[in-house]
């Protein structure tokens, strides 16, 4: 008799490396191993390890847009700091856990998705020709927001970003007039607080139009005034109701050009440099059918985090991360939540099929996305400011050590998804 021939591998597309892709990837191997997964339950220190259990084939393509993972919300501090951008930028190829025969990453960028053909294309980076095709089993829409410069790099290799984040930081360090930061979200604040406490030296400015920091966010009164207070502790000079009317060109007493900022309240305030930290988001989902998603762009999903259920193969078709339409603030720890309970899902669904083939029926045990309430957290010079339902407003140095460590969330992030453990060595 001839031996059975061995099971095809599922083929696993994810769109996107970042946050939220990264974490189904790295959970949908560890399951498919037979292994908990890494951001799952783990043993209590003394238990047993639990059993292994069967082993699932799978192949899995990263496709995304830049050529290696980028810590967005280090953003800030990449800003002010030229080593700190170094490390916030790694090629996948230099990610250990990434390191496995049956993960391969693609850079480059969708151009459609059919999921009635299960069939994606896509264009390499820097190529002219026709899109390629890639077939899949299950799909997973992982490409967040985009965002506007310099709330973002704008960058697609990382030698190209070292050279526009190395541009703005010596741009700002030498900044005789100082800096002017537009806009009191949290991505101005934060970028306003890390300039001021790496180059002390400068004068930092923040402008926002409204009466209160963080103006558009569902947070409390009291985390928006801790927010400004800390921030001014810092040493940023702090401008509310201020809405910038133009920039002009001028000279300065020495003959330096320099920038004067006009306002709609009248005044005006003479800087050497203008950060614009204001940007409506965009949903990166044009490659995806219309009829997944709403009016805005974003993704409907179910609890599930799949497709809406009248979608072509909805089963088989995920959304993780700030692009799908969900509670909750966008948060980098909601994505990689979301790529848990997705690779967990998937996973669910490959035993369902494998049973099935066996003859077995097996009821999937799908995780459900709960409602995300308001939570956020600022990191804001040595202290941060924190929220959330059931601490309310928490704020200092330790909060700062909590929630960012000393790289702005670089290494928890990274250790949450263990990163740095080799892909090929827990095959």
């Amino acid at each position: 008799m001839g031996s059975l021939p061995e099971p095809q591998p599922f083929r696993v597309l994810i769109a996107g490396g970042s946050y939220g892709g990264l974490a189904v990837a790295v959970n949908l191997q560890d399951l498919c191993r037979g292994l908990p997964a890494r951001s799952g339950p783990q043993p209590e220190d003394g238990e047993a390890p639990p059993t292994a259990a069967p082993q699932i084939p799978i192949d899995i393509t990263i496709v995304d847009e830049r050529d290696g993972y980028y810590h967005t919300i280090g953003t800030p501090l990449a800003l002010a700091s030229e080593s700190f951008a170094d490390k916030f930028w790694i090629k996948y190829a230099d990610i250990p856990a990434l390191r496995a025969p049956n993960l391969r990453v693609l850079h480059g960028s969708f151009k459609s998705v059919d999921p009635e053909r299960k069939v994606a294309t896509y264009v390499p980076h820097g190529s002219t020709d026709a899109p390629l095709g890639l077939l899949y089993d299950y799909f997973v829409a992982a490409t967040g927001l985009r965002r506007a410069w310099p709330v973002v790099p704008q960058s697609l290799r990382r030698k190209q970003y070292l050279f526009e984040m190395g541009d703005h930081t010596r741009a700002m360090a030498s900044a005789r007039h100082g800096v002017l930061v537009v806009g009191g979200g949290a991505v101005g604040i934060e970028m306003a607080a890390e300039l001021k406490t790496l180059q002390p030296h400068l004068n930092v400015t923040l402008a926002h139009s409204r009466d209160t920091l963080l103006s558009s966010e569902p947070l409390p009164d009291e985390f928006k005034q801790r927010t400004l207070d800390l921030l001014r502790e810092t040493g940023v000079d702090v401008l509310l109701s201020h809405r910038v009317e133009r920039a002009e060109e001028v000279k300065d007493d020495a003959g330096n050009l320099c920038l004067r900022v006009h306002f709609t309240n009248g005044r005006s305030k003479l800087v050497d440099h203008v950060s614009m930290a204001i940007s409506r988001p965009v949903p990166s989902t044009t490659f995806l059918p219309p009829s997944v998603l709403d009016e805005e762009g974003y993704v409907k999903i179910r609890s599930d985090l799949r497709f809406p259920a009248d979608a072509p193969n909805s089963t088989v078709h995920f959304a993780v991360g700030d692009l799908v339409r969900w509670s909750g603030i966008k948060r980098c720890g909601a994505a990689m939540h979301m790529g848990y309970y997705a690779a967990h899902n998937i996973h669910q669904h490959m035993k369902a099929v494998a049973a099935a083939a066996r003859g077995i029926e097996e009821d999937p045990e799908d995780k459900q996305l709960d409602e995300i309430l308001p939570a956020m957290g600022i990191a804001l010079g040595k202290k941060a400011v924190g929220y959330w339902k059931e601490a309310g407003v928490v704020s200092g140095e330790k909060e700062m050590k909590d929630f960012f460590g000393d790289d702005l969330g670089f290494s928890i992030c990274w250790n949450h998804l263990k990163l740095g453990e080799d892909g090929i060595e827990q095959c």
